[in-house]
């Protein structure tokens, strides 16, 4: 049998349809799966943040050579002894690329080890958060009757400390993290940050 030119664009058209459909096909399949939010330092992927009944997730997003980072650590260490009792979780989140697990343990070792450390190298969480600092924080409410679906309520900085690079308070007199967990576990509407985060920026794949 012949084809003509026109005959052989429309066959050629409706197998381009049929590739489309099947990799659109696959790749709903691959999301309906189990999501990875990050990896352990173990490796191991991380398919849940919090338990059922968690009240908000906290992502504290850090990086092991920021010295902003690095200060900041005993600060969200206190708000998350503050509001565990409430049901908070808080993930200190590793979100540069090529920061390895052996790094962050020996950050740990330095600075004080924690439970709850995730890698993100594929910014699960930076994109969910819309992070682009290190030091910054964000606020996750899980959705109704679920801990695999969150909303961000709130993303920023953890307070006013710092008001540039290089400029620098005495303390604070802004604790914007902390209001923001307090109006969730009040239901009320969450305040947003009256200022910038001021850091390091999350380094990306290259």
């Amino acid at each position: 049998m012949l084809f003509t030119r026109s005959t052989m664009r429309r066959l050629l058209f409706m197998v381009w349809v049929f590739l489309i459909t099947v990799s659109d096909g696959k790749a709903c399949q691959a999301q309906g799966g189990s999501t990875t939010y990050g990896y352990y330092l173990s490796g191991e992927p991380i398919r849940s943040l919090a338990p059922s009944g968690a009240s908000a997730i906290v992502l504290f997003f850090a990086a092991t050579d920021c010295p902003i980072s690095n200060r900041y650590l005993p600060e969200v260490r206190r708000i998350e002894e503050e509001f565990a009792a409430q049901g908070v979780v808080l993930w200190f989140v590793y979100p540069n690329f090529g920061t390895s697990a052996n790094e962050v343990r020996k950050h740990e070792a330095e600075y004080g080890s924690e439970d709850h450390v995730l890698l993100d190298p594929n910014h699960q969480l930076v994109a969910l958060a819309h992070a682009k600092i290190t030091p910054e924080s964000a606020v996750l409410v899980p959705g109704a009757g679920s801990t695999k679906i969150f909303r961000t309520v709130y993303h920023g900085r953890i307070d006013d400390r710092y008001l540039s690079l290089g400029q620098e308070r005495p303390k604070a007199t802004q604790h914007d993290l902390e209001r923001a967990i307090t109006d969730v576990l009040q239901h009320r509407a969450v305040e947003q940050p009256n200022g910038p985060a001021v850091g390091c920026g999350i380094i990306g794949h290259p």
